[in-house]
């Protein structure tokens, strides 16, 4: 299973008891060349997913293992603009968290409601159409690809598709398709108006598949590929179909909060409505909140501070006890429920390294229960959370999370989700899905302080934004 992220790219080889024989994994870089430009390099991700198969497959045969099937997850809302002749970029990626046409996409905001109901996703840079069409406005190689009918623009997981399968398709699945602004949510398919609204020619985009399908053959392999799907809705099916009254909380480079709605979906003014699994039968839908500023928001205080090993630092930080000062954590903008940019990051108070790393970690799960709250003022049951990505090894912020929120969250054995979800949704949904061992749960404790903080960051936010 392929695990491709925003700064790093695994491949892991499970068994049918959800054992992992073999991994590997790469690290991938990203430019912050602005406070609203982001981008990655096309060449080395791909060049960094080959590298991971490559040392998956060479242990599988080193152990004789037969691989019967491949799935591949990829970071949702990142695009690629590339030569259909020949697959190279013709431009740089950019990322989910690149906001450079904020002001463009300005144009639109009388459209916003329509865009919404048609897509589920509020008007937002942070999606694929804006940028699009900023490669189409500002990049001349992309002009005259465009003009000599070899350009494609796409989801990252339409180029990552075209170099790893056989026959170099133009394919992109439904989920990580809907994350571009441009793909209808009811028809299940790129939608005419957006494209003629936001000016990205039909003919430029991939052609779009259910989630769970075959999509060609490994071209390193003779394996099928059988679902592709985006990261954090991947997460979702870790432990095989999701429990009703559970919303998972995945922490990575942003953090979501996503609530599994069944085979309908439903509006919500300021969260996101998508889709985690389809087929050719049916699809499964998600309610989800966004937070961009994560394992983004640790990246950029240990740079601004420059305090070392912050990660690292938070075990301790969380068992130490002192004032913890607030942190406004709007990097990359605010996500759900505001979609703003909102005011400059900012700490308020002040500290030791370890208060200020906490204060970060706080702002993190402070961002998360506004979206909790959104959640359950709109009516729908949740009762309880499931956490998973790298930050969620942190015990101190599983139990400040499970205070916070006041329900009680689990935590798997295995916290890096994605790939089990993926391999689940590429092994054909099997009723019997292996946990990977006994996880933890944290049951929630009264935190007066911790909940007072919550109420003054809320109030900053309101009185800012």
């Amino acid at each position: 299973m392929i695990d491709q992220g925003t700064f790093s790219t695994r491949a892991l080889l499970l068994d049918a008891a959800g054992n992992v024989r073999a991994s590997a994994f790469c690290e991938i870089g990203l430019r912050r060349l602005g406070p609203d430009l982001v981008e990655q390099d096309a060449i080395q991700i791909i060049d960094s997913v080959y590298k991971v198969i490559k040392a998956v497959l060479k242990d599988a045969a080193m152990r004789h293992l037969h691989i019967c099937q491949a799935g591949l997850a990829t970071q949702r809302s990142s695009v690629v603009a590339w030569d259909k002749r020949n697959g190279k970029p013709v431009a740089p990626l950019l990322s989910w968290q690149d906001r450079r046409a904020a002001e463009w996409l300005t144009r639109y905001n009388t459209h916003a409601e329509k865009i919404k109901r048609i897509t589920g996703l509020p008007l937002s840079p942070h999606y694929g159409a804006s940028k699009l069409r900023w490669y189409m406005d500002h990049i001349p190689e992309v002009k005259g690809a465009y003009q000599r009918g070899d350009l494609a623009l796409g989801p990252l997981a339409g180029f990552l598709l075209f170099h790893l399968l056989r026959e170099k398709p133009l394919l992109v699945d439904h989920a990580n398709a809907s994350r571009t602004q441009l793909w209808n949510i009811n028809t299940r398919n790129w939608d005419a108006w957006l494209m003629d609204l936001f000016g990205v020619p039909h003919e430029t985009l991939p052609h779009c598949r259910p989630i769970c399908d075959h999509y060609g053959d490994l071209k390193m392999a003779d394996i099928p590929l059988r679902a592709v799907n985006g990261d954090q809705t991947s997460a979702i099916y870790a432990l095989g179909r999701p429990e009703k009254d559970t919303a998972i909380v995945n922490i990575g480079t942003g953090a979501f909060i996503l609530l599994p709605i069944g085979k309908k979906w439903v509006h919500h003014p300021t969260l996101l409505t998508g889709l985690s699994m389809s087929n050719y039968r049916q699809a499964e839908y998600i309610i989800e909140g966004t937070v961009n500023g994560a394992g983004a928001a640790i990246n950029w205080a240990a740079e601004q501070w420059h305090i070392e090993d912050m990660v690292k630092n938070l075990s301790d930080g969380f068992n130490r006890t002192g004032e913890i000062p607030l942190f406004i954590n709007s990097i990359g903008g605010l996500g759900s429920p505001w979609w703003r940019p909102g005011p400059s990051p900012k700490l308020l108070g002040n500290g030791e390294s370890w208060q200020k790393g906490v204060a970060v970690a706080e702002s993190i799960l402070f961002l998360l229960r506004a979206n909790l709250d959104t959640m359950l003022k709109a009516g729908l049951l949740i009762k309880k959370l499931r956490i998973s990505g790298g930050l969620a090894r942190l015990d101190g912020l599983c139990q400040r999370l499970a205070d916070l929120t006041q329900m009680p969250v689990y935590r798997p054995a295995e916290t890096e989700a994605t790939a089990r979800g993926i391999a689940w949704l590429a092994s054909g949904f099997p009723h019997r899905w292996p946990k990977p061992g006994r996880g933890r749960s944290f049951k929630p404790r009264g935190n007066l302080s911790l909940n007072t903080r919550y109420q003054s960051f809320c109030r900053i936010l309101e009185d800012e934004v």
